[in-house]
Parts: structure tokens; C-alpha cells; sequence
């Protein structure tokens, strides 16, 4: 569907896919809990992850908790408060440590969800999880680590996580932590190097893969972060050779450059989303800026938006952006990336393309029954007939519902308010230039 002259705000759709979010709670002793897919016999893109903040309970809360500071409405906050108490209880029964897909998500969202309410029970229970990640650490390589996966899948959004929790919780062994097992990662020839086998099964055993998620980006986002945080040389020095990996396997056109989703064999397939393409690849190259400074990271920010809107996008559907809408890997992430833009550079073209974006999603979200909007996609491109709608963030309506939430902050210059971003977003929190907020 196309979007027609007059279409809903994004923040009247936001609240739309709220109200079908609320259509899949699951009440009970323990708290609230969101069906993936509440269709009457409907599938989920991402079975098995009740707490995640990928695809469970943890990225509903983010979502609940940012629509209630949007509308002031309590309601949001209630609906927050009662999946943090499903994920303060539950918790213990997941093994799985990482940021996306496990217990570092879940102490990110426990910690705001405190923050916010100022409920000290979150915060405890988000202190307990960050107290079972650093003594679930081990001997990696020399170093420290859980998984040995430097990417941001495993090792690398662990740290994040620890590294986010020091912060809001006040407990500086916690970044110390995180810390010893970065500087192992920073040893690494090319950090986030890796083969195929264990990222993804669709991969040939030798690929490589130099996006966000899976590969050397997101490793080399972590680094710079460090360095940021630290000060150490070392960090900036490990963060440069990744950058530098995947300047070198990138296709540039004039000002355009895109990322290959793995070489040698996907050398030509460029993906445009946040796990392994070019919105993600930009987080990047922004964080090394933020830290570093230097212009010609902030360029290849522009390179990488640019590849983006040179590719057609929302228009017209690619290898690299195809049938997908979600945060992961579709419309939604593209539009995290111009809303950052926007608030970073104050470039009219990002805020452009960030509202010809929400007018995509607005116009593709289905609401045929008036249980509320929602997004059928084709998660999976290499198995475009499976099309579904979940209510996860990375993967469904709560991060789609949380995007257009960023870009009505953006509109609202009058109303500012902080966006609750997950630790591997490096733009601003208030999503406005600086030059905007100091108008009179």
C-alpha cells in the first residue's frame, strides 16, 4: 500500500501498534509477557526468546516505556512496569548471555525501567543479572570472555551491556570487566574477523563478514567506544584496522559506498539494514567519530546514507533490502539512521528521507481488522513465502512503533524528550540538532 496525501502521524500509528501489542499479553503470577505472533495460528520470525530485547519481553518494555514519555500517558508506563516484572522473575531461567538474543538486554531494560520509575527492585534485579554476567566470564585466548565470539552476537554486545550497566547503576567493576575482556578483542589482526561457520547457517563455512551484528563493524564500534571511554590507544588503534577492513571491501560510487553482507562469495550483495549492512556499518564509522574526531569518519557516515537513498529505498526492493520493515534488517533501522543523522549534522535531507521512510511504514502497516497496526514481512530473504507479524523490537511492531516514535521527537523541537537507545546506538538521545535547541 501506498501512502496517501493526509496519512496518519507516526505517532498516532505508534500507539496503533501498541494497541495490537496489548492484544498479545499474556498475564500471570509472574508479570506480563507478549506473544510473538498472537495471529490465530500465526508463526514467529524468531521462536524460543521470551525475554529478549531482539525479538521477547525486553524490547516490548523499551517500547512501552518510550511511548509513555511521548503521550504522557501512565497506561504505557503500567504496561512497562508489568513486563519488567515478568523479566525480574524469569530471568534466572535464561542462559543465553548476550546483548540482542539474552541476559545483557534484559539488565539494560530492567536498569531504565528503574531509571525511570524509580523502582529500586528493577534496579537490583538489573545489578543481580550484571553480577551473574561477570562471574559467568573465563579464560578466552589469553583474555576474558564468555562466548569468544568478538562480534556483537556474542562477546562484543556483552560488554556493551556491562559497560551501560557501570553507568546507570554506579558500579565501576562493572566497566573494569568489561574493559579486560575488550582489550583481548583488541589484540586481534582484524577485530571481528571471522569465518562463517557459527554466524549464520546459510553462510559457506569460509566467508567473512564485515557488518554489524555478525561481523568486524560492530566489533570495531565497541573498540572505539572503549577508547572513548578510556582513553587507551590501544582501543583506537584495534577500532582503525576494522574500520579499515571495511573501507577496503566496500563498493564506492562518487560520494556512495555500500557493504558486502560477507566475501568472498557475497562480495555483490549489499545489504542496507542495521545487522549486516549499511545502517549498521554507519554506527560505526559515527562512533569513531564521536570519540576520535576525525572528519573523514563522519564522511563515510554520509557515504553510507547516501549508498542507502541511491539504492531506491523505500521504493523500490533489492538482494539487500527487500520485503522487510523491522528494525534488524528493514525500513525501520534506515529511518534509526536519518533521525541520528538529522540530530548529529542538522541536514534537512536526513530529516527528509527519515519522514519519507515513516510514510513508507505508515502506509504498509495493516490494520484491516482494528485490533491495531502491525507489519507482515518476509524476515528472512532467503525464505521470502514465510511472512509474518511479530511484536518484538528488532524483529516487529514495538522497535517499528519505537522508530516513528524518534522521528515525531524529531518534529517536536517544542517538546523534548529523551529516547530510550539500546547501548549500540551511538546517536543522540535527544534527537534534535544542537542548533535547534538553542533557538529562542
Amino acid at each position: 500500500m501506498s501512502p496517501e496525501s493526509g496519512a496518519e502521524s507516526p505517532l498516532r500509528i505508534a500507539v496503533d501498534a501498541a494497541r495490537w501489542i496489548r492484544s498479545a499479553a499474556v498475564d500471570g503470577g509472574q508479570g506480563r509477557h507478549w506473544q510473538a505472533n498472537p495471529d490465530t495460528q500465526g508463526r514467529s520470525a524468531m521462536p524460543g526468546q521470551p525475554l529478549s530485547l531482539y525479538s521477547g519481553a525486553a524490547g516490548v518494555v523499551l517500547f512501552f516505556l518510550e511511548l509513555a514519555a511521548a503521550t504522557g500517558d501512565d497506561g504505557y508506563l503500567g504496561d512497562a512496569v508489568a513486563g519488567a516484572r515478568y523479566l525480574a522473575a524469569t530471568w534466572r531461567e535464561q542462559a543465553d548471555l548476550s546483548l540482542h538474543h539474552g541476559l545483557a538486554g534484559v539488565m539494560f531494560v530492567l536498569a531504565e525501567v528503574g531509571w525511570v520509575t524509580g523502582e529500586s527492585v528493577f534496579e537490583v534485579e538489573a545489578g543481580a543479572i550484571a553480577d551473574h554476567i561477570v562471574r559467568s566470564a573465563r579464560p578466552v585466548d589469553g583474555g576474558l570472555g564468555w562466548t569468544g565470539d568478538p562480534a556483537q552476537r556474542g562477546d562484543g554486545g556483552i560488554i556493551l551491556g556491562l559497560l551501560h550497566a557501570a553507568g546507570i547503576l554506579g558500579v565501576p567493576a562493572y566497566q573494569e570487566i568489561a574493559v579486560e575482556a575488550g582489550a583481548r578483542i583488541a589484540t586481534l589482526a582484524v577485530p571481528g574477523h571471522r569465518f562463517g561457520h557459527g554466524a549464520c547457517a546459510d553462510l559457506p563455512l569460509d566467508a567473512v563478514t564485515p557488518g554489524f551484528l555478525p561481523g568486524t563493524a560492530g566489533t570495531a564500534f565497541l573498540l572505539a567506544r572503549l577508547y572513548g571511554l578510556t582513553g587507551q590507544a590501544d582501543f583506537l588503534k584495534a577500532a582503525r584496522r576494522g574500520a579499515d577492513f571495511v573501507r577496503a571491501v566496500s563498493a564506492v560510487t562518487k560520494r556512495c559506498a555500500v557493504v558486502p553482507h560477507h566475501i568472498p562469495q557475497g562480495r555483490d550483495l549489499h545489504y542496507l539494514g542495521f545487522c549486516s549492512g549499511s545502517a549498521g556499518v554507519a554506527r560505526m564509522f559515527y562512533e569513531l567519530y564521536r570519540v576520535a574526531g576525525d572528519a573523514g569518519d563522519l564522511d563515510w557516515v554520509e557515504r553510507l546514507a547516501a549508498g542507502i537513498v541511491r539504492n531506491g529505498t523505500p521504493g523500490r526492493q533489492t538482494a539487500g533490502h527487500w520485503n522487510v520493515a523491522c528494525q534488524c534488517c528493514g525500513t525501520a533501522g534506515l529511518m534509526e539512521l536519518s533521525v541520528g543523522l538529522w540530530a548529529v549534522t542538522g541536514h534537512e535531507a536526513h530529516l527528509e528521507f527519515a519522514h519519507e521512510l515513516g510514510r513508507d511504514l505508515i502506509g504498509r502497516a495493516t490494520r484491516h481488522d482494528g485490533r491495531g497496526s502491525r507489519w507482515y514481512q518476509a524476515y528472512r530473504r532467503l525464505r521470502p513465502w514465510e511472512v509474518t507479524a511479530d511484536t518484538g523490537y528488532m524483529v516487529g511492531a514495538a522497535g517499528i512503533g519505537a522508530a516513528l516514535l524518534h522521528l515525531d521527537a524529531a518534529t517536536r523541537p517544542q517538546e523534548v524528550r529523551r529516547l530510550v537507545l539500546p547501548p549500540d546506538n551511538p546517536f543522540p538521545a535527544i534527537p534534535l540538532p544542537t542548533t535547534t535547541l538553542r533557538r529562542p
